[in-house]
């Protein structure tokens, strides 16, 4: 009996560890037809305390034949509940194995509700959604490659401007779209882990609806909170996380038996460094999560009832959607940085679509009180490839005067002078460009030229 209380607290102290508990108490109860032979009574007088930390107690009770009612009574007492049980003084052997068989069985059956709930259905969907970012990333790299920016904007990255100009699929491609191999290992293995998980308790259907629901609150979240180009699965992959916080909410004692701490401790992990380290969308992980949650509380686990917290789950997923894109469109809510507005710029410059790179650059101006001399030149280098020069000048001449060290700006001013000719205000700006960086040729032989110039029409 000793060894068999010892043997208690030891089991009963890794399941302590495993649920990550303070403190265990063990109510360790044994049925015998007699009583030991010898003393033991002192055995079970007081709590057996686990050696190492005492942070595992074992409170052990003896129920005998002719003693029914002293150990029911302790054990009642122990548990804090009324415990009573109609004991006959005599049974036969064919009701004593009865009474084992369906004490088994319901111990046996109680295993299998629990694994079927952990086990409704075969991952499937997991599998295709990996399948399909691996697709996508080996053709990104084929065309231009998963880290080159204008690769990502043309398959579909988040960026803010683009959706706000009508290219609402933008919601949902970046789910597929990866950036880097790194990016696409983790985010595979995470799906993996996670996504069977999900899918095996939820089903595969609930589980596709769970997974784009939460990528696409993913976007939204970091549409509202984030102007910077953005793609991964990351978002789709919380919601995984969401979802299993939801099933721990319906079913609290078999999620922290089972896997609850390892979730809530990974998710923790995942937070504190998003957090902490740069260049992750933490908005979008945030949204992802709770789009997660949302989802899973919409569509409930397999075989259970339909409660009205589902509906209520629909209409808070419904109203806020609704409200975030509301916000999101409006013109105090559109995030925009002028990081962005350049970025996008520059790939329609890239594309010699020089309207389109006014639109955005001209545009970003006339709202914002806080562009700087990036903004215009890149504004005045579009206005001179579309013959706009009095308007380029300008905006060259207010990119100077935020830096007086701009000797690109200089250079440009000059040539749009030559382009006036304007020799003398051309050779004062292409001047200023050579003293500020005496190293870059072209401006020593612009320099030369316009000498050349005064000098020809001097003699003139």
């Amino acid at each position: 009996m000793q060894r068999d209380i010892e043997f208690a607290a030891a089991n009963g102290e890794k399941i302590r560890k495993q649920l990550g508990r303070p403190h265990l108490d063990i109510a360790n109860i044994y049925i015998s037809e007699f009583p030991p032979v010898d003393e033991y009574e002192f055995r079970l007088r007081n709590p057996y305390l686990f050696p190492e930390g005492s942070k595992t107690s074992v409170s052990s009770f003896l129920l005998t034949k002719g003693e029914w009612e002293t150990g029911l009574k302790g054990l009642a007492e122990r548990l804090q509940k009324d415990i009573h049980f109609d004991i006959q003084n005599d049974y036969s052997e064919n009701e004593v194995e009865e009474l084992k068989r369906v004490t088994l069985g319901t111990a046996v059956n109680k295993v299998k509700r629990e694994k079927a709930v952990l086990t409704y259905s075969k991952p499937f969907f997991t599998y295709v959604f990996m399948v399909i970012q691996l697709a996508v990333f080996i053709w990104m790299e084929l065309n231009g490659g998963s880290t080159n920016t204008s690769t990502l904007i043309k398959y579909g990255a988040k960026v803010n401007q683009l959706i706000y100009e009508g290219e609402y699929w933008r919601f949902i491609t970046p789910v597929f779209l990866h950036i880097g191999f790194l990016h696409l290992a983790m985010n595979t293995l995470a799906l993996y882990f996670l996504g069977t998980a999900v899918e095996q308790i939820f089903g595969r259907i609930r589980f596709f609806l769970i997974y784009l629901f939460a990528g696409v609150a993913g976007v939204i979240a970091s549409l509202l909170f984030s102007t910077h180009l953005s793609a991964g699965a990351s978002g789709a992959i919380f919601g995984c996380f969401g979802a299993l916080l939801y099933f721990g909410m319906m079913n609290p004692k078999l999620f922290f038996r089972t896997m609850g701490l390892n979730v809530i401790v990974v998710l923790a992990i995942n937070l504190v460094f998003g957090f902490s380290a740069s260049g992750i969308d933490n908005a979008g992980h945030l949204g992802g999560l709770a789009g997660g949650f949302l989802a899973a509380g919409v569509v409930n686990l397999p075989k259970k009832p339909k409660l009205p917290l589902q509906l209520i789950f629909l209409i808070m997923s419904a109203g806020i959607v609704w409200g975030s894109l509301n916000y999101g469109f409006s013109a105090a809510g559109q995030k925009q940085d002028e990081d962005s507005q350049i970025l996008l710029a520059q790939e329609y410059i890239k594309q010699n679509n020089y309207d389109k790179a006014y639109s955005v650059l001209k545009s970003f101006e006339d709202r914002s009180k806080s562009e700087t001399e990036k903004t215009y030149f890149l504004l005045s280098y579009v206005e001179i490839k579309k013959q706009m020069l009095t308007d380029a000048k300008l905006h060259l001449q207010k990119a100077i005067r935020l830096d007086p060290n701009f000797h690109q700006a200089y250079f440009n001013l000059a040539l749009i002078n030559l382009e006036e000719n304007d020799l003398n205000a051309a050779k004062l700006n292409a001047e200023k460009a050579v003293k500020l960086n005496p190293n870059q040729k072209e401006y020593t032989n612009l320099v030369d030229e316009i000498n050349q110039q005064i000098k020809t029409s001097g003699s003139e």
